[in-house]
């Protein structure tokens, strides 16, 4: 097979949710932009399906002070100080940005943009619009992007990054029909969003398959702290098809209480002053305890309650989730709703500056794709906020770039080209090999971990690695290489996992015992390039 399709740009962005779309919308103002959407721009990933909210001070009683103190104490105090700070201090004038270019959040009644309680917060600062915040986010920024002069590609799948000696200068991509493409630019930027697809049961729409993480690290990017998994406390368990869709934490932070089988409303025994706002590590573990010790549903979950609040309240703050819950043949208003615990979003990802520079020159990287900004544990309303600071910065960083990039590898290309022949005489579905890393996944290396667990988890990484990988036609080879993808983020969550010995935010080892907790532990960072990996001595403040 060859490549007749070469697209050159100034930034090449790589992922269509708010970070990407954002980070395109900054860097178009430096030089001509390319962006390559898996799926089509602003309908796929995860941005769109977030419900919840937006962080950001905008009240005189609440502060950025206490809006950093509050992320690193939700995140363990594993969070990157400089890039928190960021976060914080910009979030208020990114969510204008988006009210100045025709976003509609929910108001109060002398016209200030509403805000609700989430879990770790001691102020409710999470901005709304309904319960489709993402949704309105992502209407929002399409329509900015078309207002520029970016060129989307949609339908492609990015498969490798191409370099120039040290420094990145293109991707390789397939479309639909397994047609090979070649993009070239001077700076490219990774927004591809998480990889909680890896485990069996996800918030992830079918596009969070790890992609950046491990197209990151193939091109010698460092990564931090992937084995800081995120377990959202309440995803549906039924039915079948539907687990582990998303219930909001909205529904909490309207007055939702959490009750067991026995109609205990347990949370006082885990977190008795913040309750059902505790953070989501904390109501995700006080979940699992309850399920596991035999108090949980009869379809394995525990029950989410808002029948004691008015029914107004419900329909006016919480539309999506009861329409949803209707179609399963469930009236919110009137029963309880069914969760537990389901995969959601991964803290840890490629080392960036605060730029959103990676480790490796010309690579830039924001939202979910980066590490550093959430620590062990994220706080509700914090993504949003990230996608739109850091893809702002990472796009401008992008932009500025002056470097000009040279002619693809040829000796790479033909090095793709191989790999993708060699699917068409493979022996293993994709499918198959995805279905068997996601059940050894949600196994062993869930919310709560151990040593032998992980070690058996990373063997059949291992063994799934060397099967051969078999497409039927040339359309299912980006099939192929996503099952790759995943392999290379299952096994960064797993090798990060054995590496922090202690139990930290949402990375839980039972069996290791330890005097301190995230503000006194002794360790860092998680790291992991092709070169290097470890755990970092603490830097004591």
């Amino acid at each position: 097979m060859h490549s007749d399709d070469v697209r050159t740009a100034h930034v090449l962005v790589i992922g269509s949710g708010g970070a990407g779309v954002r980070a395109a919308i900054e860097a178009s103002e430096y030089g001509e932009t390319l962006l390559v959407s898996k799926t089509l721009a602003g309908k796929g990933g995860c941005t769109t399906m977030a419900e919840g909210g937006y962080n950001a001070v905008l009240r005189e009683q609440d502060s950025c002070e206490i809006h950093f103190e509050d992320t690193l104490n939700g995140g363990a105090w594993l969070n990157d100080p400089e890039l928190v700070q960021i976060l914080v201090k910009e979030a208020p004038d990114r969510i204008h940005d988006l009210l100045r270019w025709g976003a509609v959040f929910d108001v109060t009644g002398s016209c200030q943009v509403a805000q609700r309680p989430f879990g770790g917060q001691r102020f409710p600062r999470t901005c709304y619009a309904g319960d489709r915040t993402g949704h309105e986010m992502m209407l929002t920024l399409i329509d900015r992007l078309n207002a520029t002069g970016v060129r989307v590609v949609n339908e492609v799948t990015i498969i490798s990054l191409l370099k120039d000696g040290e420094r990145v200068n293109g991707a390789a991509g397939l479309d639909q029909k397994g047609n090979l493409s070649i993009f070239l630019a001077d700076s490219i930027v990774l927004a591809t969003g998480g990889g909680t697809k890896i485990y069996d049961i996800s918030t992830n729409s079918s596009s969070g398959t790890g992609d950046g993480y491990s197209l990151g690290y193939s091109a010698g990017a460092e990564l931090i702290d992937m084995e800081q998994v995120q377990f959202h406390p309440t995803g549906a368990v039924f039915p079948y098809d539907a687990r582990g869709r998303l219930v909001t934490e909205a529904v909490r932070g309207e007055g939702g209480i959490l009750k067991n089988a026995l109609g205990e409303r347990f949370m006082g025994r885990y977190d008795p002053d913040r309750m059902e706002l505790s953070t989501r590590d904390v109501v995700s573990r006080a979940i699992a305890t309850e399920i596991m010790e035999g108090r949980g549903t009869k379809n394995g979950g525990v029950y989410l309650d808002v029948t004691h609040l008015p029914h107004s309240q419900v329909e006016t703050r919480l539309p999506v989730m009861l329409e949803q819950f209707l179609q399963f043949g469930v009236d919110i208003r009137e029963e309880p709703m069914e969760v537990a615990p389901t995969a959601h979003h991964i803290m840890g990802g490629l080392r960036i500056t605060a730029h959103g520079e990676t480790t490796v020159p010309g690579l830039y990287a924001c939202g979910e794709v980066a590490g550093g900004v959430h620590g062990a544990n994220r706080l509700g309303g914090n993504a949003l906020a990230d996608t739109q600071v850091f893809g702002k910065r990472a796009g401008e960083a992008a932009g500025k770039v002056k470097v000009r990039q040279n002619r693809a590898n040829p000796i790479q290309i033909e090095a793709i080209q191989k790999q993708l022949e060699s699917f068409l005489h493979g022996d293993v579905s994709p499918s198959a090999v995805v279905r068997s890393l996601q059940i050894a996944m949600w196994e062993g290396a869930g919310i709560f971990r151990n040593s032998a667990d992980l070690e058996k988890t990373l063997g059949v990484i291992e063994h799934l690695g060397t099967l051969r990988l078999k497409a039927a036609t040339p359309a299912n080879f980006a099939e192929c290489c996503i099952a790759r993808h995943m392999l290379a983020c299952a096994t960064l969550v797993v090798q990060g996992a054995l590496l922090r010995k202690e139990s930290r935010g949402a990375h839980v080892r039972r069996d290791i015992t330890q005097a301190w907790d995230g503000r006194g532990s002794p360790y860092g960072h998680t790291y992991q390039s092709r070169s290097r990996q470890g755990i970092e001595t603490a830097v004591k403040p």
